[in-house]
């Protein structure tokens, strides 16, 4: 359990690092900049990266609403959920403070702003309302258990789930960013709300609520239409 969890930290040390960095560093640089598509395909190739790197030792969820999701699939033991939230969660912490003590070495630094924190209202990046941001982030976990319950079952050829993951993480940042800054994930909120200007804090209950609840709606559709053993 050790190995695994320290899998797991690792792991969501990366993504969050990886994706939200490249949204904090680059993707506002005057220019030449990364943009909105960058910071998605960041966030894709943080999964797709870590899954091949540390997923045969923790499994690769890096995510509470995965781990919640593979739980009601039947796919994880119940009794471990507490500890993979609790190492995804400190893994994104750590990785947002690392990425603060970054930006705070700008010059005339005069704080994070947003620091690719997710919120609504006010705080989504088009003005989205919360019943947007709420139904935007159920459907989009959903749809993620889906693809990886589909991509790492009997049914299909093993050794290529990483890539399908990852990819399916990058297009739902590319439909989901203009609305909630795209969570899909409570770890990945966390961490960064911590350390963010604004209403970051106030906001992540709905960042825990609707990952959760579509995780496990996606866990539960995948249960009623697979055939699998």
């Amino acid at each position: 359990m050790t190995n695994r969890l320290m899998a797991e930290f690792i792991g969501t040390f990366w993504l969050v690092f990886g994706g939200c960095g490249a949204a904090v560093l680059a993707a506002g640089v005057p220019d030449v900049g990364i943009g909105w598509l960058g910071v998605a395909f960041a966030f894709g190739l943080t999964v797709l990266t870590m899954a091949y790197a540390v997923g045969g030792i923790s499994g690769g969820h890096f995510n509470p609403a995965v781990t919640l999701g593979l739980t009601v699939a039947g796919r994880f033991d119940l009794k471990d959920l507490p500890p993979y939230w609790i190492a995804q969660t400190l893994g994104s912490v750590a990785a947002a403070a690392v990425l603060y003590l970054i930006v705070s070495g700008q010059p005339d630094f005069a704080g994070v702003g947003g620091f690719a924190s997710n919120g609504y209202g006010e705080a989504s990046p088009m003005g989205y309302s919360l019943m947007s941001a709420l139904v935007i982030e159920v459907v989009l976990t959903a749809a993620f258990l889906i693809i990886i319950l589909g991509a790492t079952s009997s049914l299909v050829p093993a050794g290529f789930a990483p890539i399908a993951i990852g990819l399916g993480l990058t297009l739902i940042h590319l439909i989901s960013i203009p609305v909630t800054n795209t969570s899909v994930n409570p770890a990945r909120s966390t961490g960064v709300a911590f350390f963010a200007e604004g209403p970051a804090l106030e906001q992540l209950w709905m960042f825990w609520v609707a990952p959760l609840v579509g995780g496990a709606l996606g866990a539960f559709l995948w249960g009623v239409m697979s055939d699998e053993d």
